[in-house]
């Protein structure tokens, strides 16, 4: 099993860079994930030194369409009155590589593209009057800045031969390397013709599916990398050296599962009882010698492989979780909206600009662009020479941000109990509302005891007002479930009508004994809480349940069910964990 230190690690890291820098385009490209700082810095500037053809593009986050597939040289086409293309960032990068920034928020138009010319070699273009073929055969460094809870779509991933991780190195542990440029030309122009062994290739197939990885993408990829690698090292074919380096570089980090390695004591068993039958079969068969001392160890391999899966995901596998297929979107609870005029710019379409949109000026040049040859045939004298643009020309500017998110606390303030919730909650509220300076999010708070319930706290972000608020918070009295499911029905509407996403979080044990109109009556009020509880499900807003109760009760299931959210236990909570629980149910819905 190959050294897990911090040096053996880099050292990792430059080999996985070098084989890369050798065939970019048929390895797909190099997932990075490390955060801003020196060490990806010299992991980039040895990337910039082992760059062979020279050729290198950066695609910032929010790279508009056009950017990256080209299109109408605006400037030049109404000079001239002819139409003139201008070469996208991915053409650009033909025989290169594309660096791709912040991996994990790429926009998903700019991931299709970059799989398609990933897939193809090329870019099929059809926009703006032009139609053609263009080649695009390029390598990606995508950049993950390796946040908790967030990593690049699996489509691009996929298609990424390579992973290191810098996250844990320092600026000691990245020690100089001994390879040059001289030695990656060599490989560039020999590495096709490697040979790669069928013990070999049977290796790969067996340790690809002893991980669980499916597709036949990723073992395409690793035979690849294993005839670089030996490139690299000067060898004219591969051995189990390149096997194991490339288990670990390209296929660690897709595992789905754990393989389950054979017994060390399993061939001891099997040779005790029948040791002369064994020995009597040795001279009949010398080509079974032979083929044990070629075939690779697998087990070695694939320890190998599980001792670099990702820390996370190898937890993930222990506990028997399949791993997430798409990142989720931390820091980011409410829902994403279409708006007119504010957000983030994500394209553009055809539009009127006096209906509140605003006008994309240089696509609507675009756009009339093509035109003006024809126009200017059936224009007017006195038109001879102008712009002309009519309406179908308009183009406006999309635009999509993030909506504000509301966090309702419903607090069961009743029983003997309720003091203890009380303080979860309390802290629970302070808590959220400090993350309210980095996130958009509000929270309020709902307690319902005796008779009826009520809202002690308005959405708010405002630190001094929640906690003057929750300072004299009662306890005590009847439980009036279905008042309070109904005030949280009508602000979760006002919420929503002011363009904001809320989510209500019930602490209680589900328990209610006291009807609608103020009565005493455990049936009664049981019915009208499950009735309030439907019409809040009509709104299709979030809802979270938390069992407040020492043991789970089923009725608390009950309401989660009748709300269509979802329900947790909270044994032992306190307001850190109350937190963890509201921002994991925020992600997941």
């Amino acid at each position: 099993m190959m050294p897990t230190s911090a040096s053996s690690h880099w050292a990792l890291a430059e080999e996985a860079l070098a084989a890369f820098s050798v065939a970019p385009h048929a390895l797909g490209g190099i997932w990075v994930r490390s955060s801003p700082g020196p060490v990806r810095t010299l992991f980039l500037e040895l990337a910039e030194d082992w760059q062979l053809n020279r050729i290198a593009k950066r695609i910032p986050l929010h790279a508009p369409e056009a950017r990256l597939l080209g299109g109408i040289e605006l400037t030049q086409t109404l000079a001239t009155g002819k139409l003139h293309w201008e070469t996208g960032l991915l053409a650009q990068s033909h025989g290169g590589v594309i660096t791709l920034t912040m991996a994990e928020r790429v926009q998903r138009q700019t991931i299709a593209h970059l799989c398609s010319a990933l897939d193809t070699g090329n870019l099929r273009l059809a926009r703006e009057g032009l139609s053609q073929t263009v080649p695009a055969a390029f390598g990606v460094i995508a950049l993950d800045e390796g946040l908790e809870g967030e990593q690049p779509q699996t489509a691009l991933t996929e298609r990424l031969g390579l992973r290191v991780d810098l996250t844990s190195l320092s600026v000691h542990d990245a020690l100089p390397s001994d390879i040059d440029s001289a030695r990656l030309l060599n490989a560039q122009a020999n590495w096709t013709s490697v040979t790669l062994s069928d013990d070999l290739t049977e290796a790969l197939a067996v340790t690809t599916l002893a991980l669980g990885i499916e597709s036949p993408r990723a073992m395409v990829i690793a035979s690849r990398l294993m005839k670089i690698l030996a490139a690299i090292n000067d060898r004219s074919a591969a051995t189990e050296a390149d096997l194991e380096r490339a288990v670990i570089m390209s296929l660690a980090h897709r595992a789905t599962r754990l393989p389950e390695l054979p017994p060390e004591d399993d061939d001891n068993e099997a040779s005790e009882p029948e040791p002369q039958e064994a020995q009597s079969e040795e001279p009949e068969s010398p080509s079974n010698n032979e083929q044990s001392e070629v075939t690779p160890p697998l087990d070695a391999v694939i320890e190998s492989a599980i001792a670099h899966i990702p820390a996370g995901l190898l937890a993930s596998l222990r506990q028997g979780h399949q791993p997430r297929g798409k990142s989720s979107a931390g820091g980011k609870s409410g829902s994403q909206q279409r708006h007119k005029q504010r957000g983030r710019p994500v394209g553009t379409e055809p539009g009127d600009p006096r209906r509140g949109s605003r006008l994309n000026l240089m696509a609507t040049l675009r756009a009339a662009a093509p035109w003006q040859t024809l126009r200017r045939r059936q224009a007017n004298p006195g038109q001879q020479g102008q712009l002309l643009i009519k309406p179908s020309d308009f183009r406006t500017t999309r635009f999509r941000h993030q909506r504000e998110s509301t966090t309702l606390f419903v607090v069961d303030a009743s029983g003997s109990a309720a003091m203890h919730r009380m303080a979860e909650a309390k802290g629970a509220v302070e808590l959220l509302l400090a993350d309210c300076y980095s996130r958009r999010d509000s929270v309020a708070l709902i307690a319902f005891r005796g008779d009826k319930a009520e809202l002690l706290l308005p959405p708010t972000r405002s630190l001094v007002r929640a906690k003057k608020a929750l300072a004299a918070l009662p306890g005590g009295g009847g439980t009036p479930l279905a008042h309070a499911v109904e005030l949280t029905t009508v602000l979760s509407e006002q919420i929503m009508r002011d363009g904001a996403t809320p989510t209500a979080v019930f602490l209680t044990d589900g328990v209610a004994n006291i009807a609608r109109d103020g009565t005493p009556g455990r049936q009664r009020a049981k019915e009208e809480a499950m009735a309030a509880a439907k019409q809040f499900r009509a709104l299709n807003s979030r809802a979270l349940v938390i069992d407040a109760s020492p043991r789970a009760q089923e009725k608390a299931r009950e309401l989660a069910a009748a709300l269509g959210g979802r329900y947790l236990a909270m044994p032992q909570a306190d307001a850190q964990g109350l937190r963890n629980m509201v921002r994991s149910a925020e992600a997941v819905n």
